[in-house]
């Protein structure tokens, strides 16, 4: 096969929980295709561990961006208060999909604009 050819073979399929429970595959097996069969860590495992921010620090933050973690705000532009709203409030904005809160404080500074502080 030459350098630029595409691999056009599959891999095989991984056993599924079905296969399991009606003896396709014994546990083992399943296990092992699915990279489970990890071996228990030793005393010197354990001792030549170290934390992964350590090794990978590039890693760990690009995780912690995924996760949605950020730093903190440079100018903080909202302050967060406990606020009790009408049952009804809520339900209509919570209709209208994600950012619900956002919008209520769209609605609030609309007001105040219109209001003139």
């Amino acid at each position: 096969m030459s350098a630029n050819a595409k691999n056009t073979k599959k891999p095989p399929a991984l056993p599924t929980l079905d296969d399991l429970a009606s003896g396709k595959v014994t546990l083992d097996e399943y296990e092992a295709a699915h990279g489970e069969n990890v071996p228990e860590w030793t005393d010197e495992d354990f001792a030549r561990a170290r934390p992964t921010h350590e090794m990978f620090p590039e890693i760990v933050k690009a995780f912690e961006k995924m996760r949605g973690q950020r730093g903190p705000q440079k100018t903080p532009t909202k302050e967060r208060i406990g606020l009790r709203l009408d049952r009804e409030v809520v339900a209509h904005f919570r209709a209208t999909g994600p950012g619900w809160q956002g919008r209520i404080n769209e609605v609030l500074a609309d007001h105040v604009k219109s209001a003139g502080k």
